[in-house]
């Protein structure tokens, strides 16, 4: 009965250093978009009906969020992973503590990593300038068209001899 109690207790104190008990294998991942209340998506199956909105996503995935918003382009913003400065302190801890056991426990969950860009922010850029601008030009009187001076020139060749 005391070996049990041995083993348990080694167990748990072998997890106890490991980044998967202090980081866990899930991370907040935070969207938003400028405007706000944009529509946004992930490829993993997340869905935002008005930024902004965080979601839980493993550790492990690598994903791609698309953001949508009537009157603005789409854009889709790619979401990697990287090992993080508090997953190398946890997996530094398996040296100590966790051993091999640890460090594969680490390894097999992602628990090291943390994702980026995080939060993730998307400036979406509208269709068209809006009504009030092409006005207020008009009446300063900006025009549109090019007039003929302005026209770049075909650069004349020399004559040929």
């Amino acid at each position: 009965m005391n070996l049990r109690i041995f083993v348990v207790a080694a167990i748990a104190g072998a997890l106890g250093g490991c980044a998967t008990v202090t980081r866990g294998t899930t991370d907040q991942i935070t969207v938003n978009s400028i405007p706000s209340e944009a529509e946004a998506r992930t490829s993993l199956g997340h869905a935002c009906p008005a930024t902004p909105c965080t979601w839980e996503v493993s550790r492990k995935a690598e994903f791609t969020v698309s953001f949508s918003k009537p009157g603005y382009e789409a854009m889709q913003i790619p979401v990697a992973t990287r090992v993080a400065g508090a997953g190398v302190a946890g997996f530094a801890g398996n040296v100590v503590i966790g051993g091999l056991i640890g460090m594969g426990v680490d390894a097999a969950t992602g628990s090291t990593l943390e994702h980026y860009p995080s939060p993730v922010i998307a400036t979406l850029i509208p269709l068209h300038k809006s009504g009030a601008a092409g006005r207020s030009d008009k009446r300063r009187g900006v025009s549109s068209h090019r007039r003929e001076v302005d026209r770049p020139r075909p650069k004349e060749e020399p004559p040929v001899t």
